[in-house]
């Protein structure tokens, strides 16, 4: 590696140390199947990863993906908002991934809005493992995507020290650049 990583690499980085095969962890935002693939291949065949997306493309993008690596068998594609996971997770989690904003060459105008993810967020935070990990990529380059980082940072400020661990990774000279909050459970 040269240099510093950027938020998404980081975020990789990071996950890695905390998810191991067989685990079961969430992939919050599809988008076109990066994240889900990296995912499976983290939980092997005997893990789980719930991958979800509100758009149908980015599903059939995910699943092709998958699809191309031999890595669907380890996924459940969920065409439904990320704020509505806990009607299809119930088991413990080590992980969960959100990668913030819209589809990459797709409808910009169809993003990630604060208070869905909020929700998301609280909702896979109660399924994380003592050790398990939330990451999530936030984007400000959009319309809508400021206010989405500002009101996340708000509610990760916020989180009990003596539970979580929260970390910012930005670049401070780079004022639109994407950054990471992370999330570990003690």
């Amino acid at each position: 590696m040269k240099g510093l990583l950027k938020a998404l690499d980081f975020s990789h980085g990071i996950i890695k140390g905390a998810v191991q095969d067989g685990d079961s962890v969430i992939d919050a935002t599809a988008g076109n199947g990066h994240d889900t693939l990296f995912l499976a291949r983290l939980v092997g065949e005997k893990g789980k990863v719930y991958s979800f997306d509100i758009q149908k493309e980015a599903i059939e993008n995910t699943r092709k993906r998958l699809e191309e690596e031999d890595c669907l068998d380890q996924v459940q594609l969920i065409q439904d908002g990320h704020e509505n996971l806990k009607a299809y997770v119930s088991e413990n989690i080590a992980g969960v991934m959100f990668n913030l904003g819209y589809l990459p060459g797709s409808n910009h105008r169809v993003i990630t809005r604060p208070e869905n993810t909020l929700i998301a967020l609280e909702s896979s935070l109660e399924l994380l493992i003592p050790g398990g990990l939330a990451t999530l990529v936030v984007y400000t380059a959009h319309p809508g995507g400021v206010e989405e980082g500002t009101e996340l940072e708000k509610y990760a400020k916020k989180l009990d020290p003596g539970i979580f661990n929260v970390l910012l990774y930005r670049f401070i000279n780079r004022e639109k650049a994407p950054f990471l909050i992370a999330l570990e459970k003690k």
